[in-house]
């Protein structure tokens, strides 16, 4: 095979980059050709991976976090060439779905092992998403996470979410689900391709990647305490028991609420309002066999 290898040398703290010449040796040592994207940014490494695929690689293998393999998504979707990847980041929630190996060259064995399976993919806008994306509390700690310069890392978020909590208040939001209109006031909105975001937040527990649907998830209003208590939960799906939780499926999905940006694969999509439209079988992906 002729690989584009797309690399994200700072994903999960450098584990990204640490990785890079054991799955380049694995490729090789099986015989596949294999071109390495490095980006002196995202969107360079974007454009680096939408040439090469339409200059004909058999696949591409995103080698990074959600972020990465979100990126490979914009070149790959909708086209025949199929995405593999290689789980190296802090949140690898497609790789999870996929029931991909945590371990960097057993996942390369799999694109190896050429297995592979259609999933659906969602388009917002002009940007396709692979697993969740989220508008309401969740987004706006993102918002405020990346405007933050210090700490570093994750800790941004705890620091943002400690801000913004004491002021947060539900938000008015407007869904259209396949053409049926919904307004209620929220403390998030998920829309779930996948089950988790985030690292292993279950927020759409139940979505199947192949079902030609999303699962939308609304947090009603509840206290700050009832808020800090359930949030938690999602880690397992446990949230969906709570009485102000709602789950529903539809294929095209419209969300607005003023003033709200939207965060998907943990990447910023744009502000609201915004259509999420599933496309069944829209991503040829490897996958172990089994999965």
């Amino acid at each position: 095979m002729d690989i584009a290898l797309v690399v994200n040398p700072t994903s999960g703290k450098g584990r990204g980059g640490a990785l890079r010449s054991a799955v380049e040796e694995r490729l090789r040592s099986r015989g596949a050709r294999v071109r390495t994207v490095v980006g002196v940014d995202g969107d360079h490494a974007r454009d680096l991976t939408h040439a090469a695929v339409t200059e004909g690689v058999d696949a591409v293998v995103a080698l990074g976090g959600d972020g990465m393999v979100h990126l490979a998504l914009q070149a790959v979707a909708g086209t025949e060439t199929p995405l593999g990847i290689v789980p190296a980041g802090t949140g690898n929630d497609l790789a999870a779905a996929l029931s991909l190996p945590s371990d960097a060259v057993a996942a390369t064995d799999v694109v190896l092992a050429g297995s592979q399976r259609r999933i659906d993919a969602v388009r917002a806008g002009e940007t396709w998403f692979g697993c969740v994306l989220g508008a309401g509390f969740d987004s706006i700690v993102n918002e405020r996470a990346n405007r933050l310069r210090w700490p570093k890392g994750n800790a941004r978020y705890n620091v943002a979410i400690a801000l913004e909590l004491p002021s947060f208040k539900p938000l008015p939001f407007t869904l259209t689900l396949d053409g049926e209109e919904w307004r209620t006031d929220a403390m998030l909105v998920a829309v779930g391709n996948a089950q988790s975001y985030g690292g292993g937040y279950r927020i759409t527990p139940d979505a199947v990647l192949d079902d030609g649907l999303v699962d939308v998830c609304v947090l009603g209003p509840v206290s700050k305490l009832d808020f800090v208590k359930t949030l938690p939960k999602a880690r397992t799906g446990e949230h969906v028991g709570h009485p102000s939780v709602t789950i529903r499926r539809a294929k095209v999905v419209t969300i607005d609420s003023p003033g709200v940006v939207a965060y998907a694969d943990g990447e910023r999509i744009g502000p609201l309002p915004l259509t999420c439209e599933c496309v069944a079988g829209a991503v040829q992906v490897f996958a172990p066999a089994s999965s």
